[in-house]
């Protein structure tokens, strides 16, 4: 049997067809589902909607009305805006089921067209999308955020399953502060490697990244494993003079940095302490080297 022959399968709209939505809509297809509408208004999604996803954008209204699920792949700021729009527009939304993939929003996002008969869901792909070809690949074995309404969660779970991804439950409650956490994670990570490559480069250093790349590697293998546990380096070593040292130097090459480090040095050593890796004696020299001790 085909996988579009399969039951349960349905027709697919795509509002927004840029890197996530592309991906995620061709991840629908693959799994049997047919995309027979999309919307998006620059070249490239014109492109990807005609390339990954085999059709030719449309106006939101027409992608709508010809769609049983509908995937809202624009980003957090528009979204609101979408979903009201959508409502007001009087388009059938009844028995549709609307699925945005924000991070950061829940299901009350969705309350407008709700209101209208859709069906809300929330599936967040926690993943990095680039635009590149090889993005469909990298979403299989991927943790997907889904929130729904309890009927609906299993619908939602099989949704995420079929496109390749491990369904993971998030209470509505909890989404903003799911999403500060990987974009904390994840966002953060970029800058600050960004930064380190960028004062390596200006001492010299020709290839940051390959000085930094086995080392970040080990960084990361030891805290997915070890959590804490796996924390090296001055801080939880205690070395106060060393960290002031750190501290200097960034103050007169990037005071910008400066004050980055001393913000995460603190909650290094916080954490450090809290896991009784380090000593409350050495925490207080750590502090005092950091500008103050924040602990009363």
């Amino acid at each position: 049997m085909d996988a579009g022959d399969r039951p349960g399968r349905l027709a697919v709209g795509v509002l927004g067809a840029g890197k996530v939505g592309s991906v995620l809509g061709a991840a629908l297809a693959q799994a049997g589902h047919r995309v027979v509408a999309a919307s998006g208004v620059s070249d490239t999604s014109q492109r990807w909607a005609a390339e990954r996803l085999g059709v030719r954008t449309r106006n939101p209204e027409e992608v709508v009305g010809a769609a049983e699920l509908i995937l809202l792949t624009v980003s957090d700021d528009a979204l609101p805006g979408l979903v009201a729009g959508l409502a007001s527009t009087g388009a059938d939304l009844r028995g549709k089921l609307l699925v945005h993939t924000s991070g950061a929003y829940g299901l009350g996002v969705l309350d407008p067209a709700a209101q209208k008969g859709a069906l809300p869901l929330a599936l967040h792909p926690v993943m990095t999308f680039t635009g590149r070809d090889d993005d469909l690949n990298r979403i299989t074995g991927i943790s997907f955020g889904v929130t729904s309404p309890e009927p609906l969660r299993p619908i939602a779970e099989a949704l995420v399953i079929e496109m390749g991804g491990e369904p993971v439950w998030i209470a509505d409650a909890d989404r903003a502060l799911y999403h500060a956490a990987l974009a904390g994670a994840a966002n953060h990570m970029v800058t600050l490697i960004a930064e380190s490559s960028e004062l390596l480069e200006r001492i010299g250093v020709e290839h940051p990244g390959r000085m930094l790349g086995p080392l970040l590697g080990a960084a990361l293998d030891n805290v997915l494993r070890l959590g804490i546990s796996g924390l090296t380096g001055p801080v939880v070593r205690g070395d106060a003079t060393t960290v002031r040292r750190h501290v200097d130097a960034l103050i007169l090459a990037a005071p910008e940095a400066a004050d980055a480090y001393v913000a995460l040095a603190r909650l290094t050593a916080d954490r450090a302490l809290a896991a009784g890796l380090l000593k409350p004696e050495a925490a207080e020299r750590l502090l005092d080297a950091l500008g103050g001790n924040i602990w009363t």
